[in-house]
């Protein structure tokens, strides 16, 4: 079966994630409630490079199903001085057994996959073209040494 849409995808940006020790809520109705600030990391691309700022996080919640669900907000300073609102969800599937794990303290295996959908929002004018977009985001969980990457 053949798509119904045509549609093309173009790297935008990488960028790494430097996380804070964890603050852990604990366990809520929906799920163990977990917040990692953000400390700072690298935003090197083909359309937009700069640096996260150390501001925003991740207000993450592992579901007992060990489907972590990420919401980060988090600032890019880009090399021009530009700064660019970043926004996303997404998932981190550690495991069946990824909540009581992560309640043991074990945190997921290096490389854990994630996949997320972001927003970007600007108002320097060599950047309003991000407005318009809505990307995805591929990366990988390395919380051993509390940090994530992603390509966009």
């Amino acid at each position: 079966m053949q798509p119904l849409f045509e549609y093309n995808f173009e790297h935008l940006l990488t960028f790494t994630v430097e996380i804070a020790e964890p603050e852990v809520i604990g366990p809520v109705p929906e799920g163990l409630r977990i917040n990692g600030y953000i400390l700072g990391g690298e935003v090197p691309g083909p359309r937009v490079s700069g640096k996260l700022r150390p501001v925003g996080g991740d207000w993450l919640t592992i579901r007992k199903d060990g489907v972590a669900i990420l919401d980060v907000r988090a600032t890019i300073e880009t090399h021009d001085g530009a700064l660019i609102g970043l926004s996303y969800w997404g998932i981190l599937d550690i495991c069946d057994n990824g909540y009581e794990a992560f309640l043991q303290g074990r945190p997921p295996a290096s490389g854990t996959p994630i996949r997320m959908s972001a927003r970007m929002s600007a108002s320097h004018p060599g950047y309003l073209w991000l407005n318009r977009l809505h990307c995805l985001g591929i990366g990988q969980a390395y919380l051993e040494r509390a940090a994530v990457a992603y390509d966009v």
